[in-house]
């Protein structure tokens, strides 16, 4: 089996016995719930054991580009308690001391222009502390009112929900599509991207809102959470990663992962600030969860092609209970008649095993950037088995996902209590087993 220096290999969480989250217990959702993702999952459990979710919103822009809370519309539209303090990070919006914001500077760039296009990086740090100024006012602002919510003597786990960061002017994701779909002519190789200046300035912005938020989060709270201890109770960080994952490849599972994932570097960094304060004795875990595919992933075509082996699991781990049996009558469902889950797995390791593929698929390396026949390899593969199905807008996926969803959930609620590492992989065969057991 695969291992590398600082891996924890394939593993299934132990419940722990002295210290586990339940009825009465409190889960902090330190960013906003939106449509159908891995924290999905976390409140399911959340729920099922009797914890009081506590809410929170990113806020919303005006058209005027003004950050504002939620309207008392919008905020009946909600689950309560909800704590309406916008928490957007990042500072793609926010203007330096000339007026202008990182977005005001490069709204302008023609596609053409690109790889010409010069930012002033200073001023782009300027932006930068500016944002993260504002987020951090915004964090304790955040924390008056939530100390308010918490009931005496439980214990809590803020669960870290925020990624991204794709700044929001309009050459960003064409250039973007290029490097993670492009084939021809319209191909990019995603290392020129981030090289340029334009790239630069995706990857400040995704360190910014994906690991600078974790760091402050814990920081922030550092009074509250000795509160909280000093009460007896005790305080958990749980953070969503991605770091490559190990799926079953020829009979056995190995790691892999999606190239180019460009906000690799920012959740390295996400994990690195999980180590510094696991080493001060903060709860604090990062979860490498598997691929998944849902509207906010789907820009990454192809990464989804690790997820139907997901079948392959849940087959090795129990293949004649009923949760099985149903997660492939449903599968099979979606196919087009004279389509078996046999052909749709066929493209998976087939692609899997491609020379071009496994090439980038050096734990020691990752994040790797593409090129032009490895991304042609994973295009081409994820376009056949779309075709495979009955309905191109409904695959797979959307089954598996939610098996995804929910194992990954189970786990990280029970083992970030007193989680064993500050980074723990999600493998296929805990996801497989936890689907057993919730």
């Amino acid at each position: 089996m695969f291992q590398a220096p600082g891996y924890h290999a394939t593993r299934h969480y132990k419940k722990n016995e002295k210290a586990r989250f339940g009825s009465g217990d409190v889960l902090v959702l330190f960013g906003e719930l939106f449509n159908r993702g891995y924290a999905n999952g976390l409140v399911e459990e959340a729920e099922r054991r009797g914890m009081k979710i506590i809410r929170a919103t990113v806020g919303r822009r005006e058209k005027d580009g003004s950050l504002r809370a939620l309207t008392a519309e919008e905020v009946a539209q909600q689950p309560a308690p909800l704590i309406n303090v916008p928490l957007e990070a990042g500072f793609d919006l926010e203007p330096a001391s000339d007026g202008l914001s990182p977005v005001d500077r490069i709204k302008e760039v023609k596609l053409s222009d690109w790889e010409s296009c010069k930012i002033d990086k200073s001023k782009l740090i300027e932006s930068r502390d500016k944002g993260r100024a504002r987020f951090t006012a915004a964090v304790r602002a955040y924390l008056q009112e939530l100390k308010t919510q918490l009931p005496a003597g439980k214990n809590v786990l803020f669960a870290h929900l925020m990624a991204g960061g794709v700044p929001r002017a309009k050459i960003i994701m064409p250039m973007m599509n290029r490097s993670v779909k492009g084939t021809g002519d319209r191909f990019l190789s995603s290392e020129r991207f981030w090289k340029s200046d334009l790239g630069q300035l995706c990857e400040m912005s995704f360190r910014e809102v994906t690991a600078e938020t974790f760091r402050i989060l814990i920081e922030e709270t550092a009074n509250l959470r000795a509160e909280i201890e000093k009460s007896g109770a005790f305080v958990s960080y749980s953070a969503y990663g991605y770091h490559g994952t190990e799926v079953i490849v020829n009979g056995q599972y190995d790691w892999q992962t999606y190239t180019p994932y460009l906000q690799g570097w920012a959740k390295k960094d996400l994990e690195n600030y999980s180590k510094e304060f696991f080493s001060k004795g903060v709860r604090s875990c990062v979860y490498n969860c598997p691929e998944i595919l849902t509207n906010s992933s789907s820009i990454f075509q192809g990464v989804e092609m690790p997820l139907y082996p997901l079948i392959e699991a849940l087959r090795k781990e129990n293949a004649n209970s009923p949760k099985t049996k149903k997660v492939e009558a449903d599968c099979q469902a979606l196919l087009k008649p004279g389509v078996t889950l046999a052909d749709v797995l066929k493209v998976c390791h087939e692609t899997l095993n491609n020379p071009d593929v496994r090439k980038k698929m050096n734990f020691d390396k990752w994040p790797e950037h593409n090129d032009e026949k490895q991304l042609s390899v994973v295009l081409d593969a994820s376009e056949a088995v779309s075709s495979m199905h009955t309905d191109s807008k409904s695959l797979m996926t959307a089954v598996l996902s939610e098996v995804v969803f929910s194992s990954c959930g189970a786990v990280m609620v029970e083992d970030v209590a007193a989680p064993s590492a500050p980074v723990t992989w999600l493998n296929h065969d805990v996801v497989a087993r936890t689907h057993f057991e919730v």
